[in-house]
């Protein structure tokens, strides 16, 4: 008897991207359960009563919650699967959560006043952004990926951002090929893997869900 190993998502979320790009990455089958965060499903609020948040991977009914945390736990279980997602060593590790954590803090709020903000706040929300984004250049530096030649954690929390960034462009005017050069290539090296490309959504239909969201919270 195999694992049962069940999903719990939305499409457009960027921490729900990364654990579907991790399970892809390890060649785990799963099941795909798309949740209404309107309407939050009885599963999910079962599974994650705490946050009631996506993503939650549902392994053997044991839930998963927090996707860096989802990642970890994949690289773990299926430790005998390649390729490996976290660093051996263990300052290496600790370095990669740093950084993880980084994105998911500055990175999401930053995009978040984009999104969510009014015409006349984008000026000063795109600034913010470019600077953060600046730092992650820096941290990449001329590596392929950000530990080294191997595509791994930290890539895994940044890549599925490169979904929304043409929704920030067309909200605010955001330029980020021109202000950060090095980022896209990288992005684009990372596209270049069938766990990425499959995994991300298309930026349209991020931008239409945007647009309804805006909308619904009045910032139409």
């Amino acid at each position: 008897m195999g694992d049962e190993v069940v999903l719990l998502d939305t499409f457009v979320s960027v921490f729900g991207m990364r654990v579907r790009i991790a399970l892809a990455e390890k060649g785990i089958q799963y099941e795909y359960k798309e949740e209404d965060l309107m309407n939050k499903s009885h599963l999910l609020l079962q599974m994650n009563p705490i946050h009631k948040k996506i993503p939650v991977l549902i392994h053997n009914g044991k839930p998963i919650c927090e996707s860096l945390i989802i990642v970890e736990y994949i690289d773990e279980v299926w430790k005998d699967k390649s390729p490996p997602l976290m660093p051996s060593d263990p300052y290496e590790r600790a370095h990669a959560r740093f950084w993880a954590d980084y994105i998911g803090k500055k990175i999401y709020d930053g995009g978040m006043k984009i999104w969510s903000s009014k015409v006349e706040e984008h000026k000063t929300a795109n600034i913010e952004f470019i600077e953060c984004l600046k730092v992650l250049e820096g941290e990449l530096g001329d590596k392929p990926y950000f530990e080294g030649e191997n595509f791994g954690l930290v890539d895994m929390a940044f890549i599925p951002y490169y979904s929304w960034f043409p929704v920030y462009k067309k909200l605010s005017n955001l330029n980020i090929e021109a202000e950060c050069p090095k980022f896209v290539a990288w992005a684009q090296r990372c596209m270049q893997k069938e766990s990425v490309s499959k995994s991300l959504v298309d930026p349209d239909k991020v931008y239409e869900f945007i647009v309804l969201f805006r909308q619904k919270i009045g910032v139409a």
